[in-house]
């Protein structure tokens, strides 16, 4: 029998499908690890956003992870990018994505920096990355390209 903190343990290092380098933990996807209500495990996520595509795979590796748990997806309140850990900002950046900024009071975008050389000197190359939650951007400074994980 697994106890709920080796539950939340296991839950929380299972890899995020389109991210590898940060965990469903890092990503602050993963909301609670409870008791099921007929017993068992319940594992309680959120989506990045209502129509992630890899919530399926995300279900299906917890549900490897932790054979019989129930997988519930929660939309409220709606995942933000303020629940990604610092821990997980750093493995973003340094697999080249740069992390997005911590929320204002009032939104305010004062640009992205480039996570090689951490210049603000960036653009924006295309609102579409390699998937729905990244764009594309250059620095230029040290002229080189990186995804930024966008703010939902």
């Amino acid at each position: 029998m697994v106890t709920l903190e080796e539950a939340r343990a296991v839950a929380a290092a299972v890899p995020d499908p389109e991210l590898p380098m940060v965990t469903l933990g890092d990503l602050g996807i993963l909301r609670e690890v409870r008791h099921a209500p007929g017993g068992g495990i319940e594992v309680v996520i959120t989506p990045t956003y209502s129509g992630c595509p890899a919530m399926d795979a995300i279900r299906d590796d917890l549900r490897r992870a932790l054979p019989g748990a129930v997988v519930t997806t929660v939309l409220s309140p709606p995942w933000t990018t303020d629940w990604i850990t610092e821990e997980g900002r750093g493995k973003l950046r340094e697999h080249g994505i740069s992390p997005p900024g911590r929320a204002a009071a009032v939104p305010v975008t004062l640009g992205v920096r480039c996570p090689q050389c951490g210049s603000p000197g960036t653009r924006l190359v295309s609102r579409y990355g390699s998937t729905a939650c990244k764009a594309h951007y250059a620095c230029s400074d040290c002229l080189e390209p990186f995804e930024h994980l966008k703010e939902l």
